[in-house]
């Protein structure tokens, strides 16, 4: 196809759908504990502010919780990424795997302070190391966004038409995301043995979830490409109107 006396290249996959699939997963992270604790506020659904995320399976928002973890699982595992030699870069196996996990954090509840009031979901035992998988699939979820930030996201595409690079490129946004996600998930141990503030684990939790989705955002192109933005971002010169492209 010519544009202008210009070839364009149009992939055989729809890079639009794949671009909503990682907004829709963006926005999910974000949404989570932005509804959790609004609703909180709302005496409509009798749910105090809890001190933590995962908290809020017992209480009468455990749907949403569990349904955003759900939905957001789903969407990892039918999102169809790039293979790569290097586990660590391998976008198809990072993604399904951290599917796997964000099913597995919403199955396996934490243990409650009151062990008489667990709730039991996939498997009916009063165990409390069935507990720890709850912290082991949310510990590797957040781990593997981490690196999916780092490491999958920056890999460059082709930089034929690629301008300067500004500091607010998405590869700097990506890195500063996902050394995020690491610093907070690590300091949630530390708030809570020393007790440094109020709701720490929550906010913490909170923080992570939303760098985990902006990251996500960015790389779904959720605040456009073209123009000023593009520039900036993507490093791209993008003047092409993409719906002509598919209407010719």
């Amino acid at each position: 196809m010519k544009i202008n006396n210009k070839e364009v290249k149009i992939e055989s996959f729809d890079i639009f759908t794949y671009r909503r699939i990682r907004r829709a997963i963006g926005y999910l992270g974000i949404s989570l504990p932005i509804f959790l604790v609004g609703l909180s506020f709302i005496a409509f659904f009798k749910t105090p502010l809890q001190p933590s995320i995962s908290n809020y399976y017992y209480t009468n928002l455990r749907e949403f919780f569990t349904g955003t973890l759900a939905a957001v699982g789903l969407f990892l595992i039918r999102y169809k990424g790039y293979g790569n030699a290097s586990i660590f870069k391998n976008d198809n196996l990072l993604t399904n795997i951290a599917g796997i996990m964000a099913i597995g954090v919403a199955l396996f509840p934490m243990n409650p302070d009151d062990f008489a009031s667990k709730i039991y979901t996939l498997v009916p035992y009063p165990e409390k190391w069935l507990g720890w998988l709850h912290y082991t699939f949310a510990a590797l979820l957040f781990l593997i966004m981490a690196l999916l930030a780092i490491n999958v996201f920056t890999i460059g595409q082709e930089n034929g038409n690629r301008d300067q690079k500004s500091i607010l490129n998405e590869n700097n946004i990506y890195r500063f995301c996902g050394y995020s996600i690491i610093a907070f998930v690590i300091l949630v141990p530390i708030s809570e043995t020393l007790k440094l503030f109020r709701y720490s684990t929550l906010i913490l939790e909170a923080l992570a979830l939303f760098a985990f989705g902006i990251a996500w955002l960015i790389k779904g192109r959720a605040l456009g490409d073209s123009g000023e933005i593009g520039k900036k971002l993507y490093q791209e010169n993008n003047h092409v109107d993409t719906e002509k492209i598919f209407e010719e």
